[in-house]
């Protein structure tokens, strides 16, 4: 039963981003987006600690202490922020590096389509902003992925889906600047 519940929701995710995606002009990444949740690594421990209303990557993470999906899935995608570590040549340690744009969109779309998911008729405009905030995830991600992020995720709150998906598609996709980095050229 678990398995058919866990399908459903990785598939209606799915297809919550994909749409997001289309809506910006992000037509491969809509079709391709966690497609890696299908495999049998991932799919397995899914349906192991489905409970409906959260991932259930932390479900396991309580019970091992850490999540064999989460470290397979965040190593295949590119929208999450985790995927962008790599080693600083000088200080010979892992930073985090700045998303391209075109993942860094994706991430909003996963974001958003992750809340209405698990939220459902309680989802609102400004449920990514509200668990953004609550996370400690921001002192991982680089500075200007975080800034960026936290401003279109703001955006989605205040003006809603059409003026942010209108932002994301005419200025982040056509790489414009942000408005931060107008006023320091």
């Amino acid at each position: 039963m678990n398995a058919w519940k866990h399908f459903k929701t990785i598939t209606h995710h799915r297809h919550l981003v994909c749409l997001g995606c289309f809506r910006v002009g992000l037509y491969w990444q809509g079709l391709t987006h966690d497609l890696s949740k299908y495999s049998l690594t991932e799919f397995r421990q899914g349906v192991r600690y489905f409970q409906g209303d959260r991932s259930p990557n932390a479900a396991e993470r309580a019970d091992k202490g850490y999540s064999e999906a989460w470290m397979h899935h965040k190593g295949r995608n590119r929208h999450h922020y985790e995927y962008w570590t790599d080693m600083n040549l000088t200080t010979r340690t892992y930073e985090a590096v700045p998303m391209p744009r075109k993942y860094l969109v994706e991430m909003v779309m996963d974001r958003r389509a992750a809340c209405m998911t698990y939220q459902g008729k309680d989802y609102r405009d400004d449920s990514a902003l509200i668990y953004f905030e609550k996370s400690q995830e921001r002192c991982l991600m680089h500075e200007d992925t975080r800034r960026q992020l936290q401003y279109i995720l703001t955006m989605l709150a205040e003006q809603g889906e059409d003026a942010t998906f209108r932002f994301l598609k005419q200025e982040v996709l056509a790489g414009h600047p942000f408005p931060w980095e107008k006023e320091e050229s």
